[in-house]
């Protein structure tokens, strides 16, 4: 698993973990971000906000609040790295 952070615009992946505090948690769980869902990075210039789609939602996360989200790659973003 790696950061959603590290992600790269147009990669995709699936949620496996989230990590922080249960307020954290519980705001991104309530945003979308919830184990096995799916995550498109739709922006990320390397600072700054990092755009991404989940669950037909276009959501502006923080890099920290990124770096929280472990996702699973899918298995084309996998081959590639």
């Amino acid at each position: 698993m790696v950061p959603l952070a590290r992600l790269t615009s147009g990669e995709q992946g699936f949620v496996g973990q989230l990590d922080g505090g249960h307020r954290l948690v519980s705001r991104l769980a309530a945003l979308g971000f919830t184990p096995g869902a799916q995550v498109r990075v739709t922006r990320n210039y390397g600072v700054g906000p990092i755009i991404v789609s989940v669950r037909g939602a276009q959501i502006a996360l923080g890099r920290g609040e990124a770096g929280r989200i472990k996702v699973h790659l899918t298995e084309a973003e996998a081959a590639e790295d």
